[in-house]
């Protein structure tokens, strides 16, 4: 499926929940504990979402998500 500005995916709560999450910039694991999944599982819903949002990476999907208004600001980003 390729993703055009006019069109938005079809992404599940999960996918949109992960996609909230990479905003904020938590890592896999750390995904996978707030969610109550497996990090595997927690990769898994990535794959799905970088397939729907055309994207192959982190950055570029949660760039693609605000382009698509499947995000909006402000996220709060995690601080260490």
């Amino acid at each position: 499926m390729t993703t055009t500005p006019q069109t938005r995916p079809r992404l599940t709560p999960r996918e949109h929940s992960v996609l909230r999450l990479l905003a904020e910039g938590l890592t896999a694991k750390e995904m996978a504990r707030r969610l109550g999944v497996s990090p595997r599982t927690v990769g898994k819903h990535q794959e799905n979402l970088y397939r729907k949002l055309s994207t192959s990476d982190r950055l570029t999907a949660v760039l693609r998500g605000y382009a698509l208004g499947l995000l909006s600001f402000p996220i709060t980003a995690r601080h260490d």
